[in-house]
C-alpha cells in the first residue's frame, strides 16, 4: 500500500495519538529572577557570579532584586558570564509540574492497529497530548519488496527488540540485524523500513517522539 494516507503509514498512528495543544499565556518575566536561577543553577555565590560578569557585586545584588535595570552591557556581561546568549536571559525556564498521570497496559490489552507489513498495539493509549507514542509491533514483512518505498514522518524514534531477528533498513546508513535486546535510535524522517529474518515474527518494541 502507498505510505500516504494508507493503513501501512506510520504516520496515521501519530495522528491517532496526538491531540490539540493548549494555548497558553505566559506569564511576564522577572529579569532578576532569573539572573538569580541561572546564577543558583550554577552553584555561585554572588561574589562568583560577579566575577564572572565583571560586575561589581553590589551592582548583581540589585539587578537580582528589582533595584535597578542593566544597561545592555551590563546584560552582555552577565550572559557571557553565564555562558549564555542574552536572549536567554529573557527566555523563560521550562515549567516542570508534575500531574501524575499513569497508564498501565496488562499485557494484550494494548489497542490494535494492523497495518501491510506490522501489526502494531497501541500502548498508553488511554493518554491524551502524549510527548511520546509507544507501541508494540510484531513484524511480518520479510523483504523490503513488501514497502511501496520508504517509510518516514516527522520526530524521533527508538525500538527495542523483544524476540527474533530484525533487519533495519534505513536511507542513509548500511541495513543492520539487531537481536533480542538490541536497539535503535534515529532521525524518523530518514527513510527507514524494518522486516523480520528470522523464522518467526519478530516483535519490538516502537517508541515514536510526537513534538
Amino acid at each position: 500500500m502507498s505510505q500516504d494516507g494508507a493503513p501501512s503509514d506510520p504516520r496515521s498512528l501519530i495522528r491517532i495519538a496526538r491531540e490539540s495543544g493548549r494555548n497558553e499565556r505566559g506569564e511576564p518575566l522577572d529579569l532578576g529572577e532569573r539572573v538569580r536561577e541561572l546564577r543558583k543553577a550554577k552553584g555561585w555565590t554572588l561574589e562568583q557570579a560577579a566575577g564572572q560578569a565583571g560586575l561589581a557585586r553590589s551592582t548583581l545584588s540589585k539587578i537580582e532584586n528589582g533595584q535597578m535595570s542593566p544597561t545592555y552591557d551590563a546584560l552582555k556581561k552577565l550572559a557571557g558570564g553565564l555562558k549564555i546568549s542574552v536572549p536567554q536571559l529573557f527566555t523563560p525556564p521550562p515549567q516542570v509540574e508534575a500531574n501524575g498521570r499513569m497508564v498501565v497496559n496488562m499485557a494484550g490489552d494494548g489497542a490494535a492497529h494492523a497495518t501491510a507489513t506490522y501489526e502494531h498495539e497501541l500502548l498508553a493509549d488511554g493518554l491524551t497530548t502524549k510527548k511520546m507514542l509507544p507501541y508494540r509491533a510484531r513484524i511480518r514483512a520479510r523483504s523490503m519488496e513488501e514497502f511501496d518505498g520508504w517509510v518516514r514522518h516527522e520526530g524521533e524514534e527508538f525500538l527495542l527488540v523483544l524476540t527474533g531477528v530484525i533487519r533495519l533498513y534505513t536511507e542513509f546508513y548500511a541495513p543492520v540485524d539487531l537481536r533480542r535486546g538490541d536497539s535503535a535510535y534515529y532521525d524518523a524522517t530518514m527513510g527507514h523500513n524494518v522486516v523480520s529474518v528470522s523464522q518467526e515474527d519478530a516483535t519490538i518494541l516502537w517508541v515514536t517522539s510526537l513534538n
